[in-house]
């Protein structure tokens, strides 16, 4: 049975991953510091797949600790979620942005070239696309001067994975995620950020929960149909399954360069206020939102084409924009 190391494995992203991969048959062991997220999620695994997966509480920004995880677990695949994610706080704490995005990055990959392991797979995003020239965006679209710290930190991460992949053979790929949404089909796990949520649907639900008195809609004067910014929303079980098609690329050796990335969307846009209309409709509720300026570092659209990764990794999206937001609120249900 391989052993997959996951960073970041009791995230939104992360949690759903581990499932999918003990659904395989891989064995998991999970490092994350617990800043985003709570230790119940560890039971909430094991209560799907009926299985507990080892844990390390440690942070990936230390390289002792690291050393020492590495010294004592042997594994045979990384995938690397642990990462702060927030566009608008990246631009209001840069530092803190850079240190633990680049820095766990760096020294994972160091473990790596030391103890020559292999098969690594970056949690990467499209914001390394910036704004698009044109739409749909393939993986041949320019790289562009980041319109955020985090999306420079993924945009940083990717070169420094491509300069260690070429310069010590080791087989990579990044995943370059377009916007995961909704919650595994038990609604035992899903999108829970501690504090204000960063993202869309997270705001959504906790609004329609009365957890928030309002939801902000950052900017409608874009030149979209309805004026508000366009996003490709893709199941995050879809997005999970996409990890474990990279994950069998990899241990296969049927990549094709040492460093590969694919773009990870459903290949559809939608805007915020169709998310709004959708998530009304299919929950049957109305929420309470308003319209208010632009936030720094939002493009106005991004969605993918998935083409290439649907054919080389012998994956597609299964799942609706509808299915998505009827598991986000179920999950948000479940909460207490």
């Amino acid at each position: 049975m391989k052993k997959i190391l996951v960073t970041g494995g009791l995230g939104f992203i992360g949690s759903h991953t581990v499932v999918e991969l003990q659904n395989e048959g891989f064995d998991v062991v999970i490092i994350d510091n617990l800043s985003n997220t709570t230790i119940s999620v560890l039971d909430s695994i094991t209560e799907i797949t009926g299985k507990k997966p080892d844990y390390y509480n440690l942070d990936v920004r230390s390289k002792s600790d690291l050393k020492n995880f590495f010294d004592n677990n042997k594994v045979d695949g990384i995938i690397h979620f642990a990462a702060f994610k927030a566009v608008g706080e990246s631009m209001e704490k840069p530092l803190d942005y850079y240190e633990n995005n680049l820095s766990s990055l760096i020294y994972i990959l160091q473990e790596i070239k030391d103890r020559n392991l292999d098969n690594f797979i970056f949690s990467s995003s499209a914001t390394v696309y910036g704004e698009a020239d044109s739409l749909p965006l393939t993986e041949d679209a320019p790289v562009k001067k980041a319109e955020s710290v985090y999306g420079n930190t993924k945009k940083i991460g990717e070169e420094i994975i491509r300069d260690a992949s070429n310069a010590h053979n080791i087989n990579t790929i990044a995943l370059r995620y377009f916007n995961p949404i909704g919650s595994h089909e038990t609604a035992k796990i899903g999108e829970l950020p501690l504090g204000v949520p960063a993202n869309l649907i997270p705001f959504v639900t906790q609004t329609a929960a009365g957890i928030r008195e309002q939801l902000s809609v950052f900017g409608d004067d874009y030149p979209t149909e309805d004026g508000t910014a366009i996003r490709d929303y893709i199941h995050v079980v879809d997005l999970a399954k996409a990890h474990i098609a990279a994950l069998k690329r990899l241990l296969n050796k049927d990549n094709k360069k040492s460093f590969e990335y694919f773009n990870v969307g459903t290949g559809k846009g939608s805007s915020v206020l169709e998310v709004i209309k959708t998530f009304e409709k299919v929950n049957n509720l109305k929420l309470n939102y308003k319209i208010v300026d632009r936030r720094p570092g939002d493009v106005m659209a991004s969605y993918a084409d998935t083409t290439t990764a649907n054919r080389e990794l012998n994956w597609k999206t299964e799942k609706s924009l509808e299915e998505a937001l009827a598991s986000a609120w179920k999950w948000q249900l479940q909460q207490k």
